[in-house]
């Protein structure tokens, strides 16, 4: 390794040469006992030849800083993300890292030297998903983690806020029945995803405790943009039975609806009612205004972060789970289904 190497070594160049995983050599630097004596002392003795700096004991000194970390940076739900968090992190005098971790191993293996190096006093992820790999990586930081609206499957090792995705989607759809609608398409979200499947399942709950069919043809999958839900909206619209209603799994994508209708000429609510999810600022902004499930987004985050600075100072998350209640708003968007 040369001069200038040595003075920019990161952890993933120790892992590398001492053929070993980044949270092994985390484990090691956090003086953690469960590696094995052999492997601990060929770590150390890179940590020393390169000089590495050692991680402060998170037990003796904080650092006053929060790692905040999404996969994209280009929606309103990040906003509202970054303004939860923000609400706490201020009143605390603590500082926040916002980062986009892209798909791939390289930026990811940045990200975990510039968070190792950061000494971060937790690490609050708005992620799509976090998968096996990642969750031993970031375990073996030694720092708490936790997930905003835990889109997969989420480690147990690892607690989470979420919303109530299942009853806020059936009171989306009651609302639509009760105004006499009865073919209700749904545009849903990514289906891998743990809120995609629970909405569409408090779709279907909802249509079948009111006596209505569950047709397939009515249920579109969808990836939580705008594109894809003007997309959806133009297939169910295409039905030789259009529907009288869509429920978009997002607020982004049944303003994708909102756009496919104005280019139909449809009138929404007269000619087709549109509900969304997530109450996000722009629902309210358009005309006429989005009735949407209001999931509580700035403040899922903000309890993120309070139980993030409250692990700092205990060690221990009071519960690996909280999950906040959905509230249907109702504006313009919907109305009686039409006659036809």
């Amino acid at each position: 390794m040369t001069e200038a190497k040595k003075n920019r070594v990161t952890i993933s160049d120790i892992a590398q040469e001492a053929g070993v995983s980044v949270p092994t050599v985390s484990k090691v630097l956090n003086g953690r006992p469960e590696v094995a004596a052999h492997t601990r002392d060929r770590v150390e003795k890179l940590i020393s030849r390169y000089n590495y700096s050692r991680r402060t004991s998170h037990g003796s000194e904080r650092a006053g800083l929060i790692d905040l970390v999404f996969h994209t940076l280009d929606n309103e739900w990040v906003l509202e993300i970054v303004r939860g968090v923000e609400s706490v992190t201020h009143d605390a005098g603590v500082g926040m890292v916002v980062s986009a971790v892209h798909d791939g191993r390289k930026t990811e293996r940045a990200w975990l030297d510039n968070l190792t190096s950061r000494r971060s006093d937790g690490i609050i992820l708005a992620v799509t998903e976090l998968g096996p790999r990642h969750a031993e990586q970031l375990h073996g930081l030694g720092v708490p983690v936790m997930i905003i609206d835990s889109l997969g499957q989420p480690d147990p090792r690892v607690a989470s806020v979420g919303a109530t995705n299942w009853s806020g989607a059936r009171t989306a759809v009651e609302h639509l029945v009760d105004n006499g609608h009865e073919r209700i398409g749904f545009i849903g979200g990514p289906p891998q995803l743990q809120c995609s499947t629970a909405r569409l399942d408090g779709y279907r709950s909802a249509l079948m405790a009111a006596g209505i069919a569950v047709e397939d043809e009515l249920v579109t999958d969808g990836d939580f943009t705008h594109d894809r839900g003007r997309e959806a909206a133009g297939e169910l619209l295409d039905l030789p039975a259009a529907p009288t209603a869509i429920f978009a799994a997002n607020d982004q994508q049944a303003l994708g609806a909102y756009r496919v209708c104005e280019q139909r000429g449809l009138r929404i609510p007269d000619d087709i009612s549109i509900v969304g999810f997530d109450n996000l600022p722009m629902a309210e902004w358009i005309s006429p205004g989005l009735t949407t499930i209001d999931q509580p987004v700035a403040t899922m985050a903000a309890e993120a972060a309070r139980m993030v600075l409250r692990h700092s100072e205990t060690g221990r998350f009071e519960t690996n789970r909280v999950e906040l209640a959905t509230e249907l708003v109702v504006r313009g968007s919907t109305g009686p289904a039409p006659k036809r």
